[in-house]
Formats: structure tokens, sequence, C-alpha cells
């Protein structure tokens, strides 16, 4: 009885490992015809740094105070300015747009921003007109694959730009990049 059942055992095993060369595999995951194309931007529009008009908040990220203002991160986007010192009535001054943007960090008159791989310093002082007084290129490391594991996914290509976004996409052959 033991050894038909270390045989079945055996058997079952061999079997997993089995597959068809004619389904593309790679891991465990089969092309479904789908996969992950890198949406680009030229570094030019990424470093365009504009303080606009007030937006509403739609996806909030990290919150900083810096005397009596609020500096709420827009993830992806950028940075909303709120005069906070009525607490009851806090009141929307403006966004700063910057163009993935994730984190944000204050520190003294300084509050410091990611855009991509660069990391922006702008002066805060005066929160009503902040200024970009630095920019420091390729201070944050960038991965030029898709956030998700197990993905087929076009290879990234630095010639066409910087790599800001991934769309789920059709694909007619499998591409070569996987993750």
């Amino acid at each position: 009885m033991k050894r038909t059942l270390i045989a079945s055992c055996l058997a079952l095993a061999m079997l997993s490992c089995y597959y068809r060369e004619s389904e593309p595999f790679v891991g465990n995951v089969k092309f479904d015809g789908t996969g992950y194309r890198p949406v680009y931007k030229s570094p030019e529009e990424i470093g365009k740094v504009q303080v606009l008009a007030a937006q509403s908040l739609r996806k909030p990220g990290k919150i900083y105070t810096f005397d009596r203002y609020l500096f709420v991160n827009e993830l992806g986007k950028g940075i909303h300015i709120i005069d906070n010192s009525d607490p009851k009535k806090p009141e929307n001054l403006s966004f700063v747009s910057i163009v993935g943007n994730y984190d944000i960090a204050v520190k003294d008159h300084w509050l410091y921003a990611d855009n991509f791989s660069n990391l922006l310093v702008i002066d805060i002082a005066d929160p009503k007109v902040p200024k970009v007084v630095k920019s420091i290129p390729n201070a944050i490391p960038v991965y030029n694959y898709p956030p998700l594991q197990g993905v087929y996914f076009e290879c990234a290509d630095e010639k066409k730009g910087v790599v800001v976004d991934w769309e789920k996409v059709e694909m007619e052959k499998q591409p070569k990049c996987y993750r």
C-alpha cells in the first residue's frame, strides 16, 4: 500500500512539471494575449512644475504642517496648500502641480517632493508663493517595470522618454519581458 501511494505521488509530481512548448510559459504563468505597455513622457514634460488655482482633493496621500499651513499630497499629481488658521474652516489656497509626485516631507521652510526620479526642493517660507529652488536629477531610483508581479510587459526603452505609467493592452506576440 505504501509503495503504491509513493509511486502515485511521484507520478503526479512528475506530470505537474510537464508543459507543451506550443503554450508559452514563464514560471507558472501562461501568456493570455495581454500585457503591460509603458506610457512615456519627455523629461521636459516631467520637469514642468506649476502653481495653479486650488483644486479639490481626489486621492490624498501624506499630510505635513508648517506654521498654520497644511501640505497635502495628491498622489501622482502634486501638492495642495491649505491655510488651516481656522481648523473649522480650512481654506484651500493653491495646488502645486508636480507630475509623478507620491511623497513629500517638510523641514523648517523647505518642502521636499519627488518628481519621478528627481527630488525637488521648494521654498515655502511664504506658502502662498512656493518657489522651486532646486531640482536634483536621478536622486530617486525608478524601476522600468510594472508594479505587479506575474505579468508580461513590453520592455522599457529609455530613448522614448521616461516611463510614467503602465497600461494593460492586448498584444499580438508574447513580450520578451516578464516579472
